[in-house]
């Protein structure tokens, strides 16, 4: 299984959680036409949200350096495949970015991660996380990116509980987008179809179907027609 089909199950298996921060100072980005951007609220936002989310947006968090070292972290935890684009392709970023300011419990912790990474990649390498080698930072992630299982999660070392919201988050962020949700091949709620009791089922029980009502309830021709009933709650169609 490769490492996007693992983030895949991960996420499907309900891993995948919401995180958080503060901020205050205008920004634009370009609105790609792959992706329904998390700034780009259409419909089910109540006036209320609708104000929340422009003050929101009329924010700043992070600085340039930080949301730079993020775009790298970012594809280096969801990087493209042949057929998908990376995180930052899903404009995953911009959207941690607004989710920090939405949820400011994390603001410490996550800007602590940042320094981390770079501290830890000068110690390193002499130089900062995001100037390093894809190799030097993958070697630098992978001593943070497997929590220990039988340690509880507020237990864990800062650092590792860093790197696991931030993966969250970019799991959370791209598998809400179009591109993210074309790859999971979601489609939504669908109607099912429906073709009765299987024959041997019937045969079991020695029972059968009414041809009138098989004709009336598993007509797959009729599955778009709301059924009606008449007064005495007979089935007319």
């Amino acid at each position: 299984m490769d490492r996007r089909k693992s983030l895949k199950s991960i996420l499907l298996g309900g891993v995948a959680s919401g995180l958080a921060v503060h901020g205050c100072k205008p920004q634009s980005e370009s609105v790609s036409e792959e992706v329904v951007p998390f700034k780009s609220f259409t419909y089910g936002r109540t006036p209320k949200e609708q104000e929340r989310d422009q003050e929101l947006l009329a924010e700043v968090f992070f600085n340039d350096h930080e949301m730079e070292t993020i775009t790298v972290l970012c594809d280096l935890i969801l990087p493209a495949s042949d057929e998908y684009g990376s995180a930052t392709d899903a404009e995953v970023p911009d959207f941690i970015e607004f989710m920090v300011k939405d949820i400011p419990e994390l603001q410490i912790p996550i800007r602590g991660g940042l320094m981390w990474l770079d501290h830890k990649c000068n110690t390193d390498n002499n130089t900062i996380f995001k100037s390093a080698t894809v190799d030097q930072q993958k070697i630098i992630l992978d001593t943070i990116a497997f929590p220990d299982p039988e340690v509880p999660e507020e237990e864990q070392p800062l650092e590792v509980q860093f790197f696991s919201t931030m993966r969250n988050l970019t799991l959370s962020g791209y598998y809400t987008t179009k591109m993210g949700i074309e790859e999971l091949g979601y489609k939504g709620n669908m109607p099912n179809v429906w073709n009765g009791v299987p024959d041997e089922v019937l045969a079991k029980h020695d029972v059968s179907y009414d041809e009138e009502w098989l004709a009336k309830c598993v007509d797959q021709s009729k599955r778009a027609v709301i059924a009606e009933w008449d007064e005495n709650g007979n089935l007319l169609t």
